[in-house]
């Protein structure tokens, strides 16, 4: 079975569990109005939301260590300094992520691909990062 194969079967099994989740809820539910109804479908589909958004996110070829990357800041090259996570919040819920991050030693700048220029000071997005992976905001985390 390829990569893409047991990908794709995860996230069906996924959604299986949460649409199973749903109708049993729905069983359950005597004259569930609609607010309740609402409430509920709106938190399986962040559940799930978040789950596929993780599922692509940990594939990402920009995940695995990349040697040397020209810093945003001043170009120099960044040191790798191995795998960090930081929890973003994302326009499908909050996700977290383990990806090589690097460091500029010039600027102290610091960058985990595939965008996201993390300043000594806080966290901060690249022009467009936000819109391209749907990324909100960062939580904010010193990093």
């Amino acid at each position: 079975m390829s990569a893409r194969e047991l990908r794709k079967a995860r996230l069906i099994a996924r959604a299986e569990q949460v649409i199973n989740e749903l109708l049993e809820w729905s069983e359950q539910t005597e004259r569930p109005n609609l607010t309740q109804i609402e409430d509920k479908v709106l938190e399986l589909r962040e559940r799930f939301g978040e789950e596929m958004a993780r599922e692509v996110i940990d594939e990402q070829e920009a995940k695995r260590a990349v040697p040397g990357p020209a810093c945003p800041q001043c170009g120099r090259e960044m040191s790798y300094k191995g795998q960090k996570g930081i929890t973003p919040q994302t326009w499908v819920g909050k996700i977290e992520v383990e990806r090589g991050y690097y460091h500029c030693p010039e600027c102290k700048e610091g960058l985990f691909p595939p965008g996201s220029a993390v300043g000594h000071r806080g966290c901060t997005l690249q022009s467009g990062v936000g819109e391209r992976y749907g990324l909100a905001e960062w939580d904010g985390e010193e990093l």
